[in-house]
C-alpha cells in the first residue's frame, strides 16, 4: 500500500512537515513527483476548475507551467486537525509577454489514512506586479 508520510493524525511539528514537502514538490514544478502526494481518486477545486484524479492533476500542472513561467511558491501553516490542514500561500510567475503576477491564496487539504491528499480546495487570486516589486 501506497503511505506519504508524515500520516495523520497531525501534531503541529507533522503539519509543517506536510506543508514543507507540498511546497519543495510543487517547486519542482514536476507533475508527476506531485501527483504522488494526491490519491488516485483525489478531488480538487483550483480556483473554477474542478480536477478529480491523478491524471487530470499531472494534466492541469503540466498546462498551469506552460503558461506560469519561473514558477516560484511560498507556503505556510494556516490550522490543522486530525486529518486536515489549512494553508495559505503566496507565489510569483510571469506570462509569456513578461508580466508579474503575485497570487495570494488559501488551501484546505484532507487527508487519508495513508497520509495522501484526498481532496485539496484552493482559492486564489492574482496581482499584476512588476518585476523590481518580486519577493520570491
Amino acid at each position: 500500500m501506497e503511505k506519504k508520510y508524515p500520516l495523520p493524525p497531525f501534531t503541529e511539528e507533522t503539519a509543517r512537515q506536510k506543508v514543507q514537502m507540498a511546497e519543495d514538490a510543487w517547486n519542482s514544478k514536476d507533475p508527476v513527483k506531485i501527483s504522488h502526494a494526491y490519491s488516485e481518486d483525489t478531488e480538487w477545486r483550483n480556483r473554477n476548475q474542478f480536477i478529480n484524479g491523478r491524471y487530470e492533476v499531472q494534466a492541469f500542472l503540466q498546462d498551469k507551467w506552460k503558461v506560469e513561467l519561473d514558477y516560484k511558491l511560498k507556503k505556510e501553516l494556516w490550522a490543522f486537525g486530525n486529518n486536515r490542514i489549512a494553508v495559505r500561500f503566496e507565489y510569483e510567475y510571469h506570462n509569456e509577454k513578461g508580466q508579474w503576477f503575485r497570487a495570494y491564496g488559501n488551501e484546505n487539504w484532507e487527508f487519508d489514512e495513508d497520509g495522501l491528499m484526498k481532496k485539496r480546495y484552493a482559492s486564489i487570486n492574482d496581482l499584476a506586479i512588476e518585476e523590481s516589486e518580486r519577493k520570491l
